[in-house]
């Protein structure tokens, strides 16, 4: 029933760990798929010792590997495990389990686990897991992991693939159009530890916000937010182009303060001023 999907470039030793925890599942997943974006270290030598689907692509970036994996893949649920991240062994077993007494239910993740550099830290309350309908903290913080989550495959059919477009924060913006439209439901143990700190990682990028920004602009189209959504969206675009902005000016980066002021105006159909925590009036397109 479960596909599972690893998209990987230049990880072998990370990698390793990765097939390993899954292979030490109690649910066996029908498929494991590694989705190689042109690694030119160890892994494919690597991948030889394990059961696995290997696809090797031209490097593309992490939307592109994950599509790759969706759609070469065959199972009614779809597993993503970014390859320096580890899963519990009941990890699968726990959200097939749910589906199994949720039939409604197109989406789940459990807790996690932060290991960074090596010790684990602990997430602020903002980084709280949601649990049901959550657009109005989606548009802030990127609140899905791909590591944890489960997904009826159908899904994307609904609402599309990752947009490759984008090559940081192509999650945050598929979580957007998933938000906008469905509850995602939390198992409340951790059942996957993510480890960050190593100087690869995409969400180490500079920049962020600016490609969080094309997301938001992106979404306020949809069809199916209603006005107070868009409300939502318009609001935290003002307050992620400002970050953006600010800093690109510090450091020079005059075009990507400009695109970001284009992205604001796009917004220019909105009939109510937005305003900040304090009441002071700031945009008013």
């Amino acid at each position: 029933m479960v596909s599972v999907i690893i998209p990987t470039y230049n990880r072998a030793p990370f990698l390793e760990e990765a097939l390993n925890s899954v292979l030490a599942q109690t649910y066996r997943p029908l498929e494991i798929i590694v989705v190689d974006d042109g690694s030119t270290d160890e892994t494919p030598r690597l991948i030889t010792r394990y059961p696995v689907v290997y696809h090797r692509k031209a490097q593309g970036g992490p939307a592109s590997a994950r599509n790759r994996g969706i759609l070469i893949s065959r199972g009614e649920f779809i597993a993503f495990l970014d390859s320096d991240d580890l899963w519990l062994p009941e990890k699968l077993e726990r959200q097939v389990a749910f589906f199994e007494t949720h039939p409604e239910a197109v989406a789940v993740q459990p807790e996690e686990i932060w290991i960074k550099n090596g010790r684990r830290v602990f997430p602020k309350s903002k980084h709280r897991k949601p649990n049901g309908y959550f657009f109005d903290r989606a548009v802030k913080l990127c609140l899905v992991s791909p590591s944890g989550v489960m997904l009826r495959r159908r899904i994307f059919d609904e609402i599309g693939l990752f947009d490759e477009n984008f090559p940081v924060c192509e999650d945050y913006e598929l979580w957007l159009r998933l938000a906008a439209r469905y509850p995602v439901y939390l198992i409340p143990d951790p059942l996957v530890i993510k480890r960050g700190g190593h100087p690869d990682q995409l969400s180490s990028t500079p920049g962020l916000d600016f490609w969080r920004l094309k997301a938001l602009s992106k979404i306020f189209n949809d069809p199916v937010l209603t006005p107070e959504m868009r409300f939502m969206v318009a609001v935290e675009a003002r307050r992620k182009a400002e970050i953006f902005i600010r800093g690109a000016l510090r450091h020079g980066n005059i075009f990507g303060a400009f695109e970001a002021q284009k992205i604001l105006k796009r917004f220019s159909r909105l009939s109510f001023p937005i305003f900040e925590n304090d009441g002071k009036h700031l945009f008013h397109p």
